[in-house]
């Protein structure tokens, strides 16, 4: 028995039109998607891109988390993730306490060391580790920075908010992730960090790619810009204003902003061509790699989904690459391949996503809503997809 069929996608956007007394055409009217997309995509028969999803829950005025199913509670809870995230929460609380008079914290220099170890495991898939270990470094680290009142010590705290966006985001909390960003801008203004500052603009800008409100994605993405133009030059600055461009043009992509997307990517290419490699600056992994990557997903939101897969084709991932953004990468590849008709293709990326990442893969939309549009072709495909389809269980009623 398939595993995502009965409530996928679709079947919500429909569920939440009709509890809005919205026929297909009044939502198609109000979204700007095609009537023959969003029948389609209500049916099973074509699976939902994030334009559609982000137009869909901007009309009808609900979270793209709403639309997509998440956070998927039974899935999380059979993981034993579920119990991790409000430890997270109440680590973000206590940021403007001071120091606890019950914790003795070790020197700056260790919790920034241990801080940058949980970037690696995020990086590494290793997200059940990192919510495991990100509350109780925060609030030891919290008492360490209002002890020291140094440079170092905010900054390495915003580093662990950050890890708490990233747990945050990956599982499907945008709520917990926004607030995460929130103390991670208030940390590196005490740590006077231009550069950290408009990488905080760069993830702000992308929590509102996830909601498909891609206006203000772009001038997040010109205020960091900006901000980074107040930091001193460095290969550090370059990286982040690289990885800024490369947001860009995802966000110009989706908003169908061919001209500006292009535009980003090649100021992007220019930038990596300088930097070279640079995985581990702030583990942005940016470099001439994410570049051909960031091609191939700006390519797919401009619904360019051929020339995006032959650009997948001629793509090497080095072994060494993050993880997580292989993992990240693969899944959209196996989306193309859904829109080109290339069903094993599909799959086979949808395989590797998961033996990339699979803590990441198992809780990534894109690699549910490409799981769902495959079964919805009823199309032969290999006996292993059946127990993919049971790896990542039912999408429970959200």
């Amino acid at each position: 028995m398939h595993a995502l069929p009965q409530d996928h996608t679709g079947t919500r956007i429909a569920r939440l039109r009709r509890e809005r007394h919205l026929t297909q055409t009044a939502l198609a009217d109000l979204s700007g998607v095609p009537y023959s997309t969003l029948a389609k995509v209500e049916q099973g028969a074509a699976p939902a891109t994030p334009y559609v999803i982000g137009a869909c829950a901007r009309a009808m005025r609900v979270e793209v988390s709403t639309i997509q199913g998440q956070p998927y509670a039974e899935e999380l809870r059979a993981d034993e993730l579920d119990v991790l995230i409000r430890p997270i929460r109440e680590a973000l609380d206590v940021y403007d306490l001071g120091a606890d008079p019950d914790i003795r914290s070790r020197s700056i220099t260790a919790l920034t060391a241990e801080a940058d170890q949980l970037c690696a495991a995020v990086r590494a898939g290793e997200i059940k580790a990192a919510a495991s270990r990100v509350p109780s470094l925060i609030e030891e680290t919290t008492t360490a920075a209002h002890l020291a009142q140094v440079d170092e010590g905010w900054l390495t705290l915003a580093s662990l908010y950050r890890t708490a966006y990233d747990v945050a985001a990956k599982l499907g909390y945008p709520d917990l992730a926004q607030l995460s960003l929130a103390r991670m801008d208030w940390a590196a203004q005490r740590g006077s960090n231009a550069v950290l500052g408009g990488m905080f603009q760069y993830l702000r800008a992308l929590t509102y790619l996830r909601e498909g409100r891609y206006a203000i994605g772009t001038r997040l993405v010109n205020l960091g810009l900006a901000t980074l133009g107040q930091a001193e030059e460095s290969r550090e600055r370059q990286v982040v204003t690289g990885q800024l461009h490369l947001g860009a043009a995802v966000v110009a992509g989706r908003a169908r902003d061919e001209d500006a997307a292009k535009s980003h990517l090649r100021e992007a290419e220019r930038i990596a061509g300088q930097t070279g490699e640079a995985g581990k600056v702030h583990w942005l992994a940016f470099g001439p790699t994410n570049v051909v990557v960031h091609r191939v997903s700006v390519l797919a939101e401009l619904d360019e989904y051929g020339r995006a897969v032959e650009e997948a084709r001629d793509a090497v991932i080095p072994k060494d690459w993050p993880n997580s953004r292989t993992s990240h990468h693969y899944a959209e590849v196996a989306r193309a391949c859904l829109w080109t008709g290339r069903l094993e293709p599909a799959f086979e990326n949808l395989v590797k996503a998961r033996k990339a990442a699979p803590q990441q893969a198992k809780y990534h939309p894109t690699v549910r809503e490409t799981y769902a549009g495959l079964e919805a072709a009823h199309r032969r495909l290999p006996e292993s997809f059946l127990s993919y389809g049971s790896w990542l269980g039912p999408v429970a009623p959200h």
